[in-house]
């Protein structure tokens, strides 16, 4: 994360300035974890996702492995060795509303070899996806009332934090529609 310090502080500070709190102030009001915690953000995020009817998210890095361990844990399936996304849990067979914004590195895979497969493997899950032609050093989510945001370096997602305030709510759902809004379908 270089100079500005671990990822969990540099998370927990870029949502602070987002939605305009102290960073004090906010570490009552999320939960979160770092690479290196036991268990890690790439572990407690299936669990996250899962819990929600509702998903809609910025998604900037599509890490394969994150990707199986979210499309499994739905609905037990396999993301088939394709590049799915980092957010997708898929419908887990229940209906859930699933909508993505890949940006960044994750919305280049739609444009690469593995487009296809990418858009099958997403559809199949039930995955509404979008393709954002900018950037964002983080991946947000709203998962029902829960926002979920993730911070990414070079090796894959490094910080993770979830919390039901209000302030941190609407500060994601304002993100997701943002984005959506300057998104096409994928």
């Amino acid at each position: 994360m270089g100079d500005g310090g671990p990822p969990g502080a540099v998370l927990r500070k870029l949502v602070a300035e987002a939605v305009g709190v102290d960073g004090a102030a906010l570490l009552d009001a999320v939960d979160l974890v770092e690479r290196g915690d036991d268990p890690g953000p790439a572990a407690r995020l299936p669990a996250l996702v899962d819990s929600g009817d509702a998903v809609v998210g910025v998604v900037p890095r599509a890490d394969t492995g994150l990707a199986r361990r979210l499309l499994g844990s739905g609905d037990g399936g396999d993301a088939g060795g394709d590049d799915g996304g980092d957010d997708d849990r898929g419908d887990g067979g229940d209906g859930g509303t699933v909508r993505l914004v890949f940006t960044g590195r994750a919305a280049n895979r739609f444009t690469g070899p593995s487009g296809a497969v990418l858009r099958s493997v997403l559809a199949e899950h039930g995955v509404e996806a979008y393709r954002h032609d900018g950037d964002s050093p983080i991946g947000v989510l709203l998962v029902d009332d829960r926002a979920v945001v993730g911070l990414f370096d070079e090796s894959g997602l490094a910080a993770l934090l979830w919390a039901d305030a209000p302030t941190v709510r609407e500060w994601a759902a304002a993100t997701c529609r943002r984005y959506l809004s300057a998104a096409e379908p994928a």
